[in-house]
């Protein structure tokens, strides 16, 4: 196999994209419309309580897999935001969660071929520099379009449980429920609609809520071609070639980063 077709092969999974087929003038046809930034969330009820996310311990990660590399995503300390949340009903909760792709950091492993076995994950310099250039925030992008790029957010919408809706309904100074949580989930100025299940631990003591530690049950997966997001230089100018020869090797690639997430929240 030829160094450059290597190259590309262990581009793959960075984008995941199987065909956007676009030139670099045109728009992606499969991606979401523009949108602004998500407004900030209110609380439904009276009996909303503001919690602050706390970066300080929270992780999130992705994986995508491909034949010859598979590639691991970490961004630890990079949630913000608030919740209000309603220890009486929590399916009228709300909140606006956000995450710095600024702290994102790309690692991989790899392997010769799909009969061999994967080595120990590394970390390329240059696979962090291409990630950060495909998601419109690289080192020459100026500062107003980074900041356009810089924020994942989800914003509640719905929130449903099978279980008691209340704490009350709970006992014991740790009181967890399983959520399912659909919102509006905005990367690079996209936003879809975006459904996680979540299992959310309310920290008592005696009847007082001190603390809320929130972590996915389940991957959640998001489709980057929704997001526009694919090759780009370090101004973030769509590279073309790249793209086409993507789309052809791509086939076998996930179309989807696997993310899951894991933060504390507590009273203001």
């Amino acid at each position: 196999m030829t160094r450059p077709r290597l190259r590309l092969l262990a581009a793959l999974p960075l984008l995941a994209l199987a065909a956007s087929g676009c030139s670099k003038d045109e728009p992606n046809p499969n991606a979401a419309p523009i949108s602004s930034s998500l407004a900030a969330a209110k609380p439904q009820t009276d009996a909303g309580k503001p919690y602050a996310v706390e970066a300080a311990g929270a992780k999130v990660g992705f994986t995508m897999d491909a034949p010859i590399e598979k590639i691991f995503g970490e961004a630890d300390g990079s949630i913000s935001g608030e919740l209000f949340v309603d220890a009486e009903d929590v399916t009228r909760s709300t909140g606006l969660v956000k995450i710095d792709l600024d702290k994102l950091v790309i690692f991989q492993q790899k392997r010769a071929d799909e009969a061999s076995t994967f080595g120990e994950r590394t970390k390329s310099d240059t696979q962090n520099e291409h990630a950060r250039n495909w998601l419109g925030i690289g080192k020459d992008v100026g500062e107003a379009e980074k900041q356009k790029h810089r924020f994942i957010e989800f914003k509640l919408s719905k929130i449903e449980t099978a279980g008691p809706k209340g704490v009350a309904g709970l006992s014991g100074a740790e009181r967890t429920m399983k959520l399912d949580v659909t919102g509006d989930f905005r990367l690079h100025e996209r936003t879809v609609q975006k459904k996680a299940e979540l299992e959310v631990t309310f920290v008592m003591e005696g009847d007082k809520v001190t603390a809320l530690r929130v972590r996915s049950t389940k991957p959640i997966a998001v489709n980057l071609e929704e997001h526009d997001v694919r090759p780009r230089d370090t101004l973030g100018v769509i590279l073309q070639k790249t793209t086409d020869e993507l789309a052809t090797l791509g086939k076998k690639v996930s179309k989807d980063a696997m993310v899951s997430l894991d933060f504390q929240a507590k009273p203001r």
